[in-house]
């Protein structure tokens, strides 16, 4: 029962992967038990919701999280380094 709930674990490499897309956290919900496949989608109010999959490790799915979210039109940020 435990592995269909997303752990802390898991919500901080969710957030490792939606942080390098720059969204406010504030701007993100993830339900707590995981379903499917997994999705991710612009709710009405503009909440990106992230629902994390039940059957496939969420470290294996976290690729397929980011080029989900970049199919929603969100820019992967990228760091520049001052020298």
């Amino acid at each position: 029962m435990d592995s269909e709930i997303i752990s802390m674990s898991d919500m901080m490499a969710i957030y490792d992967v939606t942080d390098r897309f720059d969204i406010d956290r504030e701007q993100i919900t993830v339900p707590l038990e995981k379903k499917g496949l997994g999705n991710v989608y612009v709710k009405e109010d503009g909440i990106l919701e992230i629902i994390v999959p039940v059957d496939i490790p969420v470290t294996d799915w976290l690729s397929r999280l980011g080029d989900m979210i970049k199919d929603l039109g969100y820019i992967e940020e990228t760091l520049e380094w001052d020298d």
